[in-house]
């Protein structure tokens, strides 16, 4: 059993690492592997607190490499809010419960993130919100995309693995 822990913990991480480093070399706006590697890591790490600790950790070694904001906060605090969407992908998951979460994941990353740079740097009235808000739509698709495709890397390249790798099919870790 013990060997069977390992080749799936192992298995997880790799996918997730592989993910951060495509943060740190990515080009687009937004284009982030960090929401999916919440969802994923909720589906998937059996101890709740490892699916909150790992895309956290991940968002953090590139962020020093990236650069920090005044509203990082808001952004980590969207990722754990993700991390709780994606539990509900723990007992069953579908193309559409995948799709659906990384979907709702990316709005809430765009209400949260998007409050928290209308606090820090547009004027605290209805007008200054409505225009944080348009201003931010151009990188709302990217978010929404990155997502996505990210997500499918994701659970899709796990789920193509368990294929051949029987001890991926099992479903505790």
């Amino acid at each position: 059993m013990k060997n069977i822990l390992n080749i799936k913990f192992i298995f997880i991480v790799s996918l997730i690492i592989l993910a951060v480093i495509s943060r740190l070399i990515g080009f687009i706006p937004n284009f982030s592997p960090i929401a999916a590697i919440a969802l994923f890591g909720a589906a998937y790490f059996p101890n709740k607190r490892d699916a909150f600790i790992v895309p956290i950790i991940a968002m953090f070694i590139s962020d020093l490499f990236i650069g920090l904001h005044p509203t990082m906060w808001a952004v980590y605090l969207s990722f754990a809010l993700t991390v709780l969407i994606g539990f509900n992908l723990r007992k069953k998951q579908t193309v559409v419960r995948i799709i659906t979460s990384s979907l709702l994941s990316s709005v809430l990353f765009f209400i949260v993130t998007n409050f928290a740079h209308f606090l820090f740097y547009f004027p605290h009235t209805l007008q200054g919100l409505t225009q944080c808000y348009i201003d931010a739509i151009p990188f709302f698709r990217n978010t929404v995309l990155g997502d996505l495709v990210y997500c499918g890397v994701l659970f899709g390249s796990y789920n193509l693995a368990a294929i051949k790798i029987k001890e991926l099919k099992l479903q505790s870790i």
